[in-house]
């Protein structure tokens, strides 16, 4: 009986270069028995196969049933070709580049089992080696340069593999095979210890070793990671809290929760009270920082998080914290938990090579432990939560492990830059329907970040290999990066297209849920440049992101900010705008803030009735820190957000009736009476009321009034769909508790899933606005 023999092609695209795929492939034909070829290409993987019907049937299966773990294909083309004559075997091809890549680069993957059980071995040649990994595990985009992803292209060219590593990289049927940073002590990347002056002190395990030493006696540590340099300290114990306070000195970072790195998920549990969904994210591929409930019992520093029970908690994700943690474990008596923030000084972006780090981090770090391996790409720890409720994650800072995943788009559209905003920046190119959203970037406000901002708005397009036709910016005149658009597009002779910052905020979240149509967006957040010149932050917006329309509806009433930008970190200014707005004057020596700012205070009225320096404002986050104020809980700001943070803190849980907040339907715009729901909290206070209560009922109030303002522009529009973002929407309280009050309305909400609601997501809106302006175009 004859078999008839037929030849295919399949070319794959999305995540399948440098996670073991053509391997994957070579053993898949070889266990089916069919012949041809595969090779990594720009345009994707490219496999031919020939055998029989049942052959290539298996392969087939085989094909979508046992992907490897780090592989996401985006698709798949399938062809028949003319079979090929006295072929008898199947081979793996060299990689071939050209111009036009289809394929998504890594992200940066935690270290696996199988490395670790490596590391382990006494008798393995990798014992505590620091720079141990797979196809499965550790480094890609950090180290990339340009695609296809070969060593050649990558920070490990300088690596020369010696035999035995060369024979892993070159055996199909190895798990290291073509594993691009493959190395080991003999022709890899080593670590080595420094005083802070540059004088190394040891090599090897030995610097591993006294590292672990100089952290447990309370020292500073800046130690190379992944993406960049982490400052690391003793997290517990008296001498953790002194290390802590050293550190907040040194980084001059005061009030500001630091993020820790526990051992294992058992110590992790010891500091926490982990739910399910946030251990499963803990020990995910990607290790992001989670945001937990602190243990009421647990030995954490009380320098740690002052002021909020929620502590920031990861795992380690390399071979170098793995072996760090083994000895630090073994010279401390207390659970061995660190501290790990990120190697920089307040404001300024991560440092990433070793001369940079000395010269940035010398007054921070009291040791530094180095390696040679340079990364290319800085890149922060990711922050998540968990949101209660849906059991789904919610990002503060999409960064290492995320990016440069795609946030997928509904249809294909010409490519586009969307710069982003002034605060926690990230940019974000598109092409054809995926969008890359950069890592977090920081705050716009210094020559540092801009220069880091510069280099990822050149390594983006260039390993996209991508042409930019248009690009769209804030509608604020003076930010950095509105002015970076406008040269880039004089430069480049393209569109250059302004979206306000709250639009932006809707068009984002419709673009992440592939949302066509009409929505009314809820906008949320601090601040952002108002169409009317004013301070927009409490919005709500009818958007057609297909259009390209949008219309404010309504906002929350317009509260003062005395001293301007003064007030957005002194808050109490706020509070005393609000009463002196209402009238409320005569209570000014038992204001909480009068201790302490009691010579200000006095000539606040002067800046309010003659109306200089005192601009308008609908922001909802300025609302929560002029309460927060008011209530004497925080009356200045170390970080964004704080006030807010310790407000829903002091929330006692136990009250599930709110304060009233009116809807004003008179005027031109809905206008939410956030004034009177301020009011009330004030009378509240004035009787003694505990402050506990004040604070719950306040965000209640809020909610509820926040729903009926949509309930009320959803009756006029005919409209069921509320898209809601804005920094305001990572409150544990409103982010919970408004879906479920609309949901509760009959409204379908859509939310984050893949960015944070913060600004990180504004350059995703504007590069969705813009690439839909080009279509519209055409």
């Amino acid at each position: 009986m004859t078999h008839l023999v037929r030849r295919k092609r399949y070319i794959i695209t999305g995540q399948v270069q440098g996670v073991g795929f053509r391997p994957f492939v070579y053993r898949i034909a070889l266990e089916n028995k069919v012949t041809g070829t595969v090779s990594n290409t720009s345009d994707g993987v490219f496999i031919e196969v020939q055998g029989d019907e049942e052959a290539l049937a298996g392969f087939a299966f085989d094909l979508v049933d046992k992907l490897p773990p780090l592989a996401e294909v985006t698709s798949k083309t399938e062809d028949e070709l003319p079979a090929v004559d006295d072929e008898t075997e199947f081979t793996i091809l060299a990689s071939e580049g050209k111009k036009g890549n289809r394929v998504l680069i890594s992200a940066d993957v935690a270290t696996c089992d199988d490395c670790l059980r490596d590391m382990a071995d006494p008798e393995n040649r990798r014992y505590e080696y620091p720079f141990t990994n797979c196809t499965n595990c550790g480094p890609r985009y950090t180290i990339t340069k340009s695609i296809p992803y070969d060593r050649a292209k990558t920070s490990m060219s300088c690596f020369p593999l010696c035999p035995d590593c060369k024979s892993e990289y070159e055996d199909p049927l190895d798990r290291r095979f073509h594993a691009q940073p493959n190395a080991c002590d003999v022709c890899g990347p080593y670590v080595w210890l420094t005083k802070p002056d540059g004088t190394e002190q040891c090599r090897g395990t030995e610097a591993i070793v006294q590292t672990a030493e100089a952290l447990a006696n309370g020292h500073i540590a800046a130690v190379k990671g992944l993406g960049g340099f982490h400052l690391a300290c003793m997290a517990t114990g008296d001498q953790g809290q002194q290390a802590i306070e050293t550190l907040r000195t040194r980084k001059n970072r005061w009030g500001k929760p630091l993020a820790v790195m526990a051992k294992d998920i058992e110590t992790a549990r010891a500091i926490a009270d982990l739910t399910e969904e946030e251990e499963k994210l803990l020990v995910t591929k990607e290790r992001p920082i989670v945001l937990c409930k602190q243990r009421s019992d647990a030995p954490i520093a009380k320098a740690l998080n002052p002021g909020t029970q929620y502590i920031g908690v990861m795992l380690p994700y390399t071979p170098l914290h793995h072996i760090l943690f083994k000895y630090f474990a073994q010279k401390i008596s207390e659970l061995p938990v660190l501290v790990m923030t990120s190697g920089n000084m307040s404001s300024e972006p991560i440092a990433l090579g070793n001369r940079e780090a000395l010269k940035r981090l010398h007054v921070l770090a009291d040791v530094f432990l180095l390696h040679n391996r340079d990364i290319l790409v800085r890149v922060d720890d990711s922050v998540v939560r968990v949101q209660k409720g849906t059991g789904k994650p919610q990002f503060f800072r999409r960064a290492r492990g995320f990016t440069p995943r795609p946030v997928f788009m509904e249809n294909k559209a010409p490519s586009v830059l969307g710069v982003g905003p002034e605060l926690k920046n990230t940019l974000c190119y598109t092409r054809d329907n995926e969008a890359f959203v950069s890592q977090h970037i920081g705050d716009m406000q210094n020559l540092e970040v801009y220069s880091f901002y510069e280099e990822i708005a050149e390594f983006l397009p260039q390993i996209l290999e991508i042409e930019v036709e248009a690009v769209v910016h804030d509608l604020h005149p003076d930010y950095m990066t509105t002015r970076f658009a406008r040269d880039y597009g004089q430069e480049r002779n393209i569109p250059v297209l302004g979206l306000q910052h709250h639009a932006a905020h809707i068009y984002s979240v419709l673009a992440e849920n592939k949302f066509s149509g009409t929505a009314l967006g809820l906008a949320l957040d601090g601040t952002g440049y108002g169409e009317d010149g004013t301070i927009w932050g409490g919005e709500l917006l009818c958007v057609n992101n297909q259009s390209l329309k949008h219309k404010r509806l309504g906002r929350l009433a317009h509260i003062p900010l005395p001293g301007g930008e003064t007030a957005i970190h002194e808050p109490w200014r706020i509070a005393q705008g609000i009463l002196w707005n209402a009238g409320i004057n005569q209570s000014e020596k038992e204001w909480t803030w009068n201790k302490q700012f009691s010579q200000q205070s006095k000539f606040l009225p002067q800046l309010l009735e003659r109306n200089i320096n005192t601009p308008i404002t609908s922001s909802c986050g300025r609302l929560f820190d002029a309460v927060s104020a008011m209530l004497g809980i925080c009356h200045t700001v170390t970080y964004e957000g704080e006030a807010a943070i310790l407000l829903e803190d002091a929330q006692d849980l136990s009250i599930t009736e709110g304060y009233n907040c009116p809807l004003n339907t008179s005027g031109e715009l809905l206008e939410l009476d956030s004034i009177n729901l301020f009011q009330q909290c004030y009378e509240d206070w004035q009787r003694g009321v505990a402050i506990g209560i004040i604070a719950r009922k306040f965000h209640l109030g809020l909610i509820h009034g926040c729903a009926q303002l949509v309930a009320h522009a959803a009756k006029d529009t005919d409209i069921n769909t509320i898209a809601l973002s804005g920094g305001v929407m990572q409150s544990f309280t409103v982010g919970t508790e408004l879906p479920k009050a609309l949901a509760e309305l009959g409204f379908t909400v859509i939310q984050h899933t893949q960015l944070p609601p913060n600004d990180g997501c504004i350059s995703l809106g504007q590069a969705a606005y813009g690439r839909q302006w080009l279509l519209n175009q055409s």
